[in-house]
Parts: structure tokens; sequence; C-alpha cells
């Protein structure tokens, strides 16, 4: 039988995104602060932030954008990211959003793959989202800089212009199209309805309510707005329980520190790379953040070991939460107190888990073990519930190969289960190392390696042995800050010794590389084959 949420089904309504957020906003509440921009120390009120809305909506309405069009939004996390997206969605459009670190003609194959017809961007970002909308061929007149004090988001709010009319059903109508990491093959375009969102928001804020996020929340958001994390687990569910938002940019370690110490913050949203920082990077204590509660981590698994190392030097609670972007994106998130600190925990309201063994012809159900302390087999997680996907653009074969006909959707994460069904997020399927037939996970190898007090970063990666086709484990390691490159005890013979004495031999480190630092996406996971960019010509073996 599938894991259950341990809380309540709830009524998820069918409404947009738009009237569930600011729909009812409550009189007591429109003088709350919204959104601090921490970039240019705007304070926007939850009132004014939708006047600010509307006004967009309604300038966007009048140059065309209506349901049934694309519109592109290339921006940093910002006021101007929230008004521009709500935005868009109160128009009836579709908003598909473009990385920030993208280049102009990775813009410009999204936004052809997507249909889009608008582009909103910002100088801010480079030029990348103009090169790239005139690349895809987006009339120039559809292209506009937010940030342009003549034609951008200032004028197109001041020309006062009412919200239009729309009427969609927020049950099939895509509210949002991001793309999928692609870090296991070519990025998709995820469909994903209002409802599917709204569904979210509310199984957010209903577990992480006990948690520590609430309406007396002040809260972190430097991970970008444009991946689905950011988008609707920082954003619209702190939006929704009437939290003040403050956002970053983009990530740098000393001005995400004196954030925290500035605006007073409570809670903070993380992925396991800041988790590194906040255990190990000497800048942490310089600033006084003793005003932070709650961490919460996601995007990619967070070691246990990690987990207490940053709780017990913040003296902060730590939760760890599993999506993706196919799932708007949580799934599962653990509980203060009760789940182990390595755990994604139980699924959250109207979601089911279940892991299935993919060895198995039939795909047999794999059951938590009977006994406090150990854990059941290894498999494929899959999930089901009202925040999966509608499926992806224009690939009904890549739809049918993820979700069942029953609506089980196909994670492609390996996991295992503990006696009271919390999963343990093993690796990705595609990224198992297959030595001699046995299956390693590089997530397993990566978070030993951390525990090394030389190691900053780790990154464990595949390598294919051309004499005799065998797959290696190879780590990418980033020494600390101080260590002498040179000293024999952080050798690359050393380091494999210390990892041989601590795994089953198969699992043994076999080739190592020390580079300046791990390549990750903009959302902290580890870009496996970007660290093969810095291969020496004869890598040390073992």
């Amino acid at each position: 039988m599938p894991i259950q949420s341990p809380q309540q089904e709830i009524d998820i309504p069918n409404s947009t995104i738009y009237d569930v957020l600011f729909g009812n906003i409550a009189e007591e509440d429109l003088g709350r602060i919204a959104i601090t921009d921490d970039a240019t120390g705007s304070q926007t009120t939850y009132g004014e932030l939708k006047a600010l809305i509307d006004a967009f909506a309604g300038a966007l309405a009048d140059r065309g954008v209506k349901p049934g069009v694309v519109v592109g939004l290339h921006c940093p996390n910002s006021l101007a990211f929230a008004v521009a997206f709500h935005g868009i969605l109160r128009a009836g459009a579709t908003v598909t959003t473009l990385g920030s670190l993208l280049n102009a003609h990775d813009v410009a194959k999204q936004l052809k793959d997507s249909g889009a017809t608008f582009v909103l961007t910002t100088k801010l970002l480079g030029e990348a989202g103009v090169l790239g909308a005139e690349e895809a061929g987006i009339d120039p007149g559809n292209i506009i800089d937010l940030t342009d004090e003549a034609t951008g988001l200032k004028a197109l709010v001041g020309e006062g212009r009412p919200a239009p009319e729309v009427s969609i059903d927020p049950a099939t109508h895509v509210a949002v199209l991001p793309y999928s990491s692609g870090t296991t093959g070519v990025p998709k375009g995820v469909r994903l309805s209002h409802r599917n969102l709204v569904a979210n928001i509310l199984q957010i804020g209903v577990r992480l309510g006990p948690n520590g996020l609430d309406r007396d929340s002040v809260v972190m958001c430097v991970l970008p707005f444009f991946h689905i994390y950011g988008m609707n687990v920082l954003l619209n569910s702190c939006l929704y329980v009437r939290a003040h938002v403050v956002t970053m940019p983009s990530f740098d370690l000393e001005k995400f520190l004196a954030a925290h110490q500035k605006h007073g913050i409570t809670f903070t949203f993380i992925a396991p790379p800041i988790a590194v920082a906040l255990a190990k990077h000497p800048l942490v204590d310089k600033f006084d953040i003793g005003s932070l509660e709650t961490v919460l981590s996601g995007a990619a698994a967070l070691d246990g070991q990690l987990a207490n190392a940053v709780a017990n030097r913040l003296g902060v609670r730590i939760l760890q939460g599993f999506g993706m972007t196919e799932t708007s994106p949580v799934t599962s998130v653990s509980d203060v107190g009760v789940t182990p600190l390595d755990s994604i925990g139980l699924p959250v309201s109207n979601t089911e888990v279940k892991i299935v063994d993919i060895t198995t012809e039939d795909l047999e159900e794999i059951h938590p073990p009977a006994n406090e302390g150990e854990r059941s087999i290894e498999g494929e997680m899959w999930v089901r519930g009202p925040q999966v996907m509608l499926g992806y653009l224009n690939n009904e074969e890549a739809t049918a190969n993820t979700i069942t006909p029953d609506g089980w959707l196909r994670t492609g994460d390996i996991a295992n289960l503990d006696h009271l069904g919390n999963a343990y997020v093993v690796d990705r399927m595609k990224e198992l190392i297959k030595y001699k037939g046995y299956q390693v996970a590089p997530a397993e190898l990566e978070a030993l390696l951390m525990t090394h007090e030389a190691i900053a970063d780790a990154a464990v990666v595949g390598y294919l042995r051309e004499s005799d086709g065998e797959e290696l484990p190879r780590a990418f390691l980033v020494l600390q800050q101080g260590v002498d490159p040179n000293d024999p005890a952080v050798s690359a013979e050393a380091l494999m010794e210390w990892v041989a004495e601590r795994v089953t031999p198969y699992k043994k480190i076999r080739m190592v590389e020390f580079i300046d630092a791990i390549p990750k996406s903009s959302t902290g996971k580890i870009l496996r084959k970007d660290c093969l960019l810095y291969t020496s010509p004869s890598p040390r073996d073992s």
C-alpha cells in the first residue's frame, strides 16, 4: 500500500492563482509588508502589490496579452518579477520563466519551443533576453525591458488601466510553462495548470505552518523565482500565508548573511550548496543571524550530517523537502523534531508515495521494513496527487513515459523507506554509476566526502575506462581555504584510501581530480557533465 500523508485531505478549489493569493486579502493585511527588495531597498505592502499586479495586467491586456498567449519572463528575484509574473497570469496568459544564466541561443530555443510571442526581460541580466527574443523572431514591439523608464514596468503600471476580465478553466489552463532542468536529457516544457499550483500552495501551507512558516515569518528568498522551487514555494506560498518576503537577485554569501542580519530573517529556503557554506565558511561567524529559526533545504538531497552541522552551528531547526518541476514542485516535507534529518519525510496532504522495484518485471511495490532502525531495499520513487503536471508540452511520448495511466508520476529518483514510511532519496536513476555490475550512488559518496575536514565541496561522476569499458566512480574535489594542496594527507591517494576505509569495496573512489569549484545549476544541482571539462590529461587512478 502506498505511503499516505499523515495530514487530512484538504479541499482544492478550482480557482486561479490570483484569486487564491490576492482575491481575498483581509483588510488588516493590506498594510502589511509583502516584499522587501534587498537590491533596491523598496518595501511594498500587500495592498500595493495587488494594485501593481492589476495595473500591469491591464497594460499587458491592452497590448494583446490574453488567454492563449505565452509570455517569456527573464528577470531576477525582485519586486519586478513578482509584479510581472502575476500580472501575466492575471491577464489570463501563460508564463514561461527563463533562467537568469541562459545565453541568447538557449533563450531563443525556449521561446520558440514554448510558442512565446512576448518577452519581458531586464538589462540587469545583460543582453541575452533581448538577443534571444530577436533570434526567436519575437516582434520588437513585444520585447519589453522591465527596467526601462519610458516603456518598462513603471511606465506600464503608470498607465492605470484596469485588470481585464478573463474566463479560463483553472483545472486545464496552463498557468506556467517552466522547463525541466535537462540534467538527465533535453529540457522539456512542463505544463502546470492553475489548479496544480494552487493545490501545492495549499499543501505547502498546511505542512509548513506547524514547522515555522506563518504570517509572522520574515523569509529570505535567494533561490531563483524562475525555477519552480523559488516560484511556487518561496514566492507564492509565502505570499499565501501573508509572510514578509525578502528578495535577493543572486546568491553571494556575504550579502546573504548581511541581509539576514539587516532584515531579521526568521525562515530561509536553501539548497545543499548553501548548507555547505553555512556549515563550514568562516564568514558566517562575522554576522548576527540570531533571528533565524528555521532552514528548509530543497532542490537536491541533503545529507544528514551536513544538516546536523548547520543546525548545531546556527542553533536552528532544519527541514528537508522533495519535489520536482513536474509536481509543482513539493510532494514530501519533513517535520521538525520528528523526521530524521537525512529524510524527506512523509507526503504532503492529498499525496501518495510509493517505492517501486524496477528490477522486477511487474514493478513490485517495496514496503517499509518491520523494525525500527531498518531500511527497505532501494527502488524508484513514484508520486500521485493534484500537483502532478498536465504533461509535457508537445511531447506525448515523454508524458506517457513519465505518468502512468492511473496517475503515478515516475520521479526517476532512487529512494528507500524506514519503518515509519519516511523516504530517503539516494540518487537519480540516470546518475547511478555501474561498477562491475554494482550500482554506486554518487550522492552517497559526495555526502561522505563532505564530512572530511579538508574538503569544501565534492562531486562524483562516472568515468568510462576505455581499456575495459568499466565505469569508475571519479571524484572532483574542492579543498577548504587554507589547506595546503601539497600536504600528503590530502593527496588523491590519501583521500581515496580514506573513503575506502568507510565504504563497501565496490563503492570506492577510483579517481580524483582537484578543481576550484563544483559546477552547479542555479538551484544547486551538480552539473556532472560539466565536471568533465576540468579533466586533466591523466587523472589519478586507483
